[in-house]
């Protein structure tokens, strides 16, 4: 069945209170620079936050520039990332991605999204966490954890990630959308989860369309905006 589309109002309220709930949300990726960020992001495909920082927080103090990591090469960069899946392929990339970042941009990481994606193993959803994250720009980042969020609540109803992109950008005020990328993640990940959302305790259950939400707890009851 599929779930109607909130209303203006319901999206106000609903990032309101995600507003009020977290004033300012962070990714849990640990970085302090763009190329920070954008290693970290591309290690974390198909990888928890956490088995990330695990590993970055070693590799970062040795390494954390394109020269450094890419003196390490794909053997020496492995040792610091065997724990995370698909690690093989990610250090392979990794290093590329490095050698493009010393030879066409002057070891800095580009803010648009035509350079970043021409980079090895950056996808869109990489490229949008980089531009939002590092260079405050409005992309949305879709993740499984939005999606499900998108869809479910009705905030953003689509068939598949790149629908459910272009609705959010189109239908989150723009008071919100730099923040909303972070929102959208936490509260999937934290709240609104796969198979038991705590629907009893969401702040936004009540402007939620989700027909579902009460055999999870919601009430009927509409709290303050």
């Amino acid at each position: 069945m599929t779930v109607k589309n909130m209303t203006k109002k319901q999206i106000q309220i609903f990032f309101e209170r995600l507003r009020e709930q977290r004033p300012n949300p962070k990714t849990e990726l640990n970085y302090s620079t763009p190329f920070e960020l954008l290693v970290a992001v591309t290690l974390s495909a198909q990888a928890t936050d956490v088995s990330v920082n695990k590993a970055t927080d070693k590799l970062f103090p040795v390494a954390n520039t394109p020269e450094q990591i890419y003196a390490l090469g794909v053997e020496g960069l492995k040792e610091y990332i065997k724990t995370i899946g698909l690690y093989n392929s990610k250090a392979e990339n990794v290093i590329k991605a490095c050698k493009i970042l010393i030879e066409k941009h002057n070891s800095q990481v580009p803010d648009n999204r035509a350079d970043l994606e021409a980079l090895p193993g950056v996808g869109r959803k990489t490229a949008n966490v980089v531009l939002n994250t590092a260079f405050g720009q409005a992309t949305m980042a879709v993740d499984t954890h939005i999606f499900r969020v998108g869809n479910r609540t009705g905030l953003a109803v689509g068939k598949n990630v790149l629908e459910v992109e272009h609705r959010l950008i189109k239908v989150i005020p723009k008071e919100f959308i730099i923040d909303s990328h972070h929102w959208l993640i936490l509260h999937g990940r934290y709240c609104c989860i796969a198979r038991k959302p705590k629907c009893h305790e969401c702040v936004v259950s009540d402007v939620c369309n989700w027909p579902d939400k009460f055999e999870f707890g919601a009430t009927k009851e509409i709290k303050s905006a």
